[in-house]
């Protein structure tokens, strides 16, 4: 009997810390590896991050959010994407000359170069972007329940501009890099549309 006590006060315990720490990888805060680099400089492939499920989106969040069924290139059901949000539901959203505008005003992109935003970026609106998405064709706002978003690496990024929104319901949440890494700030800041 006083066997079976050492058994069982050992396993409740770890029990209810998996529990805990499932519960929370599932439901508030989980950490992430960075592929690809599409969001460089400011993030590289190999970089953890931590993402927190329950913050809000706001303008320049940048969100980890499973791509399939979002862009027709990822295959694979569990393909995660890091991109930073431009657009909020209701919003209009354009570039002219490396310029973004979000409801007509220009917002901050500091978090990238001035090559990125003048030679990655293009000249569109939403609605000439849409013409080739295959769902959401035609639109000028982004729609109800969705976001626009683009890699800060705006050369090699597959992002919005290519395939259309990303659904709120694909959203694993808002990530943030660990203050000592490099560029940190420019992942973290979230500034709204000046």
């Amino acid at each position: 009997m006083k066997v079976l006590k050492g058994i069982i006060s050992l396993i409740v315990p770890i029990a209810i810390g998996l529990l805990l720490g499932l519960g929370l990888k599932q439901y508030v805060i989980s950490a992430n590896f960075v592929h690809g680099g599409s969001m460089a400089p400011n993030l590289k492939t190999g970089q953890v991050l931590t993402t927190y499920r329950l913050m809000d989106i706001k303008h320049n969040s940048v969100i980890i959010f499973n791509a399939h069924g979002e862009d027709p290139q990822a295959t694979n059901k569990t393909e995660l994407y890091v991109k930073r949000v431009i657009g909020l539901p209701g919003d209009t959203v354009e570039s002219k000359n490396g310029q973004i505008y979000v409801n007509g005003k220009a917002i901050n992109q500091s978090y990238i170069s001035y090559y990125q935003r003048t030679k990655g970026t293009g000249n569109w609106d939403l609605e000439s972007l849409s013409t080739s998405w295959q769902h959401n064709q035609n639109v000028s706002r982004v729609p109800k329940g969705k976001y626009f978003v683009l890699g800060d690496h705006r050369t090699i990024s597959n992002d919005s501009r290519y395939w259309g929104f990303v659904d709120k319901d694909k959203v694993n949440g808002v990530t943030k890099a660990f203050p000592f890494q490099k560029n940190h700030q420019k992942v973290n800041d979230e500034e709204a549309v000046n």
